[in-house]
Formats: C-alpha cells, structure tokens, sequence
C-alpha cells in the first residue's frame, strides 16, 4: 500500500512511474507465444495435452464441447434463487444491448449522389469466460447476451475444466450455440486459429488474465479483437462526503479476483480519508473468504493519492483511465463531467462497481491498464460488420470526375484515374 500527496516535490515523478506501469510482461507474452505455435501446428493433439496440464481435465480430440445434454440439465443443479438472478440479470443486460443496436442508413449529400452505411451481424464470434480461480458466470452474460441481441449466428464459449452448472445455464439462456472445455491461451488459440474439431472465429471477446490478454494480443490480425482485458482495476474518486466502509468495500471487491496484478486506488481531496480507509482495508479483508488474494493486491497495488482539489482529481484519474471509476463526492455528475477517459464511470454512493459487473446492463468487459484512453468497453456494435455505401449517378460522376483524375496525377496513379475518365471516353 502506496501513500501520496499532490504537495510533495517527488510527487510527479513518482506518478509518472505509476502511469508506465508495466502493460504486458515480456515473459508473460514468450510463454503464450510458445502455447499458440503448439496449437497452431498440432491442433487438437496440442489442445488434449495443454488442457491435462493446465487445467487437470482428460479431453479427447473431438470432444472439447459440452453435450447438449449436459447443458440442457444444468438448471436443474441450481436453485430458483440462482436461476432468478441469472434470469434477472440476463434481461436487464438485453434490454441495454437493445438500445445499441445498429441499423443501415443513407442520404443524398449532392444532387446523383446517395452515400451510407450497412450493419451485418458476424457469423461466428468466441466468447472467452475465466474460469481459473472463480467461474465467472456473469461474464457469459456480458458477452453471449450482445452478440445474440447483434444477431450473431454462432457464438462460442470457451471456458476451463468442467464448467459450473451456472455457465452452462446462462449460456444456454443468453444464446450460445456451443460450449467448449477449453481454458487459457490455448483456448484463444483454438478459437483463433481452429483444430480439426474446433472451427475459428471471426472475432474473440471477453476478459482474461495476464496470459489471456497476451495471447489475444499476439492472434489480432487472425480474427478481430474486442480490447485489452486484463487483470481487474478500480479507482475511486472521493471528497469528504465519502464513507471509508464503502470505498474499502469497492477497492477489495476487485483485489478478490486473484491473479495478484490487480490495482486499486483512491484519489481524495480528504487526507483524513485515507487513514479511515486503510484501518477499513485491514479490517474488511479479515472477513473475506478469498483474504489470500487480496492481501498480495494490499501489499504491492493499492494506491492512496491526496489532491488538493476535485478538478485535479479528475485530471489525474482520467491519466490513469481505469477500468471501473467510481465518484463518491458531493456533486458526482459535476465531476463525471471532467472525466476524459475511463472504461466506466459508476456514480454516487449507493452505486458500486460490483452493479457493473453483474446487473446493471452495460458489459462489464471493459479496458484495463490505461488502455481506457484508446478502448472502450464491449458492445453490440462491435459484433457487426460496418460496410459504407457508396452510389453515383453518371451525371455525379461527371461532375466530380476531374477532382478524381487530379488527386490520381498527385498520387502518380493513372490507373485510378482513367478508371473515371474512360467512362466519358
């Protein structure tokens, strides 16, 4: 756990080092890279042995799906309570999609001219759910259930080992079509690159760790990516109004997800805040279940920075770009106002992130690790296909055609040119 103050001379600096927190580990990337060329050139003899040692599961070549069968029964494992959250929440995720949706539109700029754009479904896309230290069931809905409501054909989840009943439930529910036991980077490399059993994607989404994300990294061009998901981050955002209880509470909900690279911060104009927080941290992390993750995540990414007031907060947290931004102040709105660059903002209160991650209605697949300033989270959109419609008349091409012939001499191609002008020959 990290103090600092706005005030002190080697305060700059020492937020610069912050700021060029190490992205991807060199190590971390060479591992998945070794992984991927497995896969690539062994298919699935490499994914059968990949998921005995990583995962402690004995595949066959062939039978990474789940049955549907398998599938089918799973509800009956949960309880009503488990199936109503997973139902509630699936709705509430869907009816935000639904405000995203796309649809072709076009208009006449110039008289012979009609200029637009087409919005299609991809076919088959890959929904990686982490299912290493926790399955993470909500992370189905906030994938599966936008690509279904884009119009998706086949969506794929992969996801480690044996899955909880209650992956297979919400995916079932959100609309998957196919469930594979595939975890990791060989799981993205199966999904990137296909086996003689797995068919590849066009577009691979979802969170993951470290590995994951360098693996996602090093398969971008064989299919499209969403974003860079890394390990978990949160950033609050607080003025005196602040309760130390609940800015504790939202910094651990994310220090629990275990891999150990997780970051949180608080960014406050109230010093006497951060002392009351700290006695909270300590406190709190005595009564989770999961106190050994988050102890890791205390002692080397927990960060406390004093400010002298709301707007160099804000000026702060938007260099960061956080993943999940919370803003407990007097006046949220007024402050969300200044925020620049965030993966999402969650404000007031009485809203903490964990509403994001599992109900809200936004997908909580979101950029981490800074990359907030160039990424934003998932979408409906982005399981289209954008083609721009382009339609001229003779007449509109006749006028426009000289512009065409001069930036084509420019450019010193008389192809492109002639292309226009024979059609006037």
């Amino acid at each position: 756990m990290e103090i600092l103050n706005y005030s002190d001379a080697t305060f700059a600096a020492r937020f610069r080092e912050l700021l060029a927190r190490p992205r991807f580990d060199p190590e971390v990337e060479a591992a998945a890279a070794a992984i991927l060329a497995a896969v690539r050139t062994r298919g699935d003899a490499a994914l059968v042995e990949l998921a005995r040692q990583f995962d402690q599961v004995e595949l066959a070549p062939g039978g990474f799906a789940v049955p549907p069968a398998v599938i089918a029964a799973a509800a009956a494992k949960l309880s009503a309570e488990q199936k109503e959250a997973i139902a509630g929440a699936h709705a509430q995720l869907a009816e935000f999609a639904r405000q995203q949706l796309r649809s072709g539109w076009e208009f006449s700029p110039r008289e012979g001219v009609r200029l637009g754009e087409r919005f299609v479904p991809l076919d088959r896309v890959g929904c990686y759910v982490p299912g290493g230290t926790a399955p993470l069931v909500s992370t189905v809905l906030h994938t599966v259930t936008l690509a279904k409501a884009a119009g998706v054909k086949e969506i794929v989840v992969t996801t480690p080992g044996n899955p909880h009943p209650a992956i297979l439930h919400a995916a079932q529910l959100a609309g998957a079509t196919e469930v594979l036991r595939l975890g990791g980077v060989y799981a993205i490399g199966a999904l990137a690159y296909g086996t003689a059993s797995v068919r590849k994607v066009e577009k691979v989404v979802g969170p993951g760790n470290a590995y994951v994300t360098a693996a996602k990294r090093l398969v971008y061009g064989e299919v499209a990516l969403d974003l860079v998901a890394g390990p978990s981050e949160i950033l609050i955002l607080a003025d005196g109004t602040a309760e130390a209880r609940f800015v504790a509470a939202d910094m651990l909900s994310q220090a629990e997800h275990g891999s150990g690279r997780e970051q949180a911060w608080l960014v406050t104009t109230e010093a006497g805040l951060v002392p009351a927080v700290q006695a909270e941290l300590e406190r709190q992390t005595r009564l989770l279940g999961r106190a050994e993750c988050v102890r890791r995540v205390l002692e080397k990414g927990v960060f406390m920075v004093v400010v002298p007031d709301l707007a160099t907060a804000a000026a702060l947290a938007s260099e960061l770009a956080p993943e999940h931004l919370e803003i407990m102040t007097r006046e949220p709105r007024a402050v969300a106002a200044r925020i620049t660059a965030a993966g999402a903002l969650f404000l007031g209160p009485w809203t903490p992130e964990p509403a994001g991650d599992f109900v809200a209605g936004p997908s909580h697949v979101l950029p981490t690790a800074g990359a907030g300033r160039f990424f934003s989270g998932l979408t409906v959109e982005q399981f289209y296909r954008r083609m721009s419609v382009v339609e001229y008349s003779r007449e509109a091409l006749r006028r426009e055609a000289p512009w065409i012939r001069l930036f084509a001499a420019m450019e010193g191609l008389d192809a492109h040119g002639r292309s226009a002008a024979v059609r006037f020959d």
